[in-house]
């Protein structure tokens, strides 16, 4: 984390910062923060920045896309977390990947997120997902039942403990530890994946994401829950869900060395297996 700090303070690279990530580094650090300027809300998060660096691992990546939003601001993944399928930049490339940035050299790609609309707007301007959108059952045992139409057009009826929308990006998050499958991120497509169903023919569904999507939930609980990536709201059974394509991408710092396929392999472990 020094060594950032030293190669952007090298370069006199204007550096603004989030201050309660500051705090806590500065208690191991101790760095000075001079010439520093820093931001501690949505609202001091400008939009006149290059680039965002987002330290930490996916979970920080999904957060930094709420201060990015529709800015068009590219966000670079420093992962020092573990798994990081969106914090692609290991710490032994990180001073590779800030030199390019410093030169303005990388590339960037694009990646669609979904949006959530409700009458009462619970999520406010949050109300949209880079990985997925998830309802599910609140502190009850018993399963809810999630009603899905397709532009209108009834889909299914889902009795389950939930189900998740993900974009392609999402597919390779929550989607899949529910038995979803991998979808390429530039795919134009949205996942449907119950969690749980009671009926072992309902198996997840892809679909163009050109479709909107409504879901109208029953249950014996009044309330069910509702997440976007990692914020949620608890939502009455008697509020309808309508689900669509964002109007805005976000930009992702691009590996030129690397692709979506290689990044399966190192993560998942594909081919290791010594009996090969």
């Amino acid at each position: 984390m020094i060594r950032l700090f030293e190669v952007l303070e090298k370069a006199k690279a204007n550096v603004s910062i989030y201050e309660p990530f500051f705090q806590f580094i500065n208690k191991k650090l101790s760095l000075k923060g001079d010439g520093l300027t820093f931001f501690s809300n949505q609202k001091d998060f400008k939009g006149n920045h290059d680039i965002l660096l987002s330290i930490g691992g996916d979970g920080t990546f999904l957060e930094s896309v709420t201060f990015v939003k529709n800015k068009g601001i590219p966000i670079a993944g420093i992962n020092s977390g573990r798994l990081g399928f969106l914090a692609n930049i290991s710490k032994n490339e990180m001073e590779l990947a800030l030199k390019k940035i410093l030169n303005k050299s990388y590339s960037f790609e694009e990646r669609e997120l979904i949006q959530l609309e409700t009458p009462d707007n619970l999520f406010k301007n949050d109300n949209f997902a880079l990985n997925e959108i998830t309802v599910q059952k609140t502190d009850s045992s018993s399963m809810i039942t999630i009603h899905v139409y397709l532009d209108g057009q009834f889909l299914n009826t889902y009795w389950a403990d939930g189900l998740i929308i993900s974009t392609p990006t999402g597919s390779t998050a929550y989607s899949l530890s529910a038995g979803g499958p991998i979808v390429a991120p530039n795919a134009k497509n949205y996942i449907i994946t119950p969690l749980a169903p009671h009926n072992l023919t309902i198996r997840p569904i892809v679909i163009p994401n050109h479709h909107n999507l409504t879901l109208k939930i029953e249950g014996r609980d009044q309330n069910y829950l509702v997440s976007l990536d990692h914020r949620h709201k608890v939502f009455s059974n008697s509020v309808e869900l309508k689900i669509r394509k964002s109007k805005f991408k976000i930009k992702m710092l691009k590996h030129d060395d690397r692709t979506f396929y290689s990044t399966l392999r190192e993560k998942l472990m594909w081919g290791l297996d010594k009996r090969n």
